[in-house]
């Protein structure tokens, strides 16, 4: 999160598409704690659910799942769920606003998917499978 999902957010707000500034330290309801680290929090709960919906892929076909499943997922969740809990409107069809939600959480599904091919299993002849 803090850095695939931030990073994109970042190049965003840099060419102008979003008026958001990543690493936001603007306190959000209901706990009132900074932005940024309710978004790492949620990004490790989502993370653990795409480690469990995906834990049968490996390699490739994990890091472009993971992709699509952060491009689609969340943000859905976001649009539907989290907006009409917050008293906002579901999401304006808008450009380039509505492209927002799925790069960066692409991008996050992109860094959760490597992070869970490089750190996140043994690999075949590692100590832990040969016991």
């Amino acid at each position: 999160m803090l850095i695939f999902h931030q990073g994109a957010a970042a190049f965003l707000h840099a060419l102008q598409w979003t008026p958001r500034a990543p690493y936001s330290m603007a306190a959000v309801a209901p706990l009132g704690v900074p932005q940024v680290l309710s978004l790492a929090f949620w990004g490790g709960v989502w993370g653990v659910l795409l480690a469990f919906v995906l834990a049968r892929l490996d390699g490739a076909k994990l890091v472009l799942a993971a992709t699509v499943f952060g491009a689609i997922l969340p943000t859905l969740i976001a649009w539907f769920v989290v907006a009409p809990l917050k008293g906002q409107p579901p999401v304006a069809f808008v450009m380039p606003g509505v492209l927002i939600g799925p790069i960066v959480n692409a991008a996050w599904g992109l860094g959760t998917g490597l992070g869970l091919l490089w750190f996140g299993r043994p690999r075949a002849g590692s100590a832990m499978q040969r016991r």
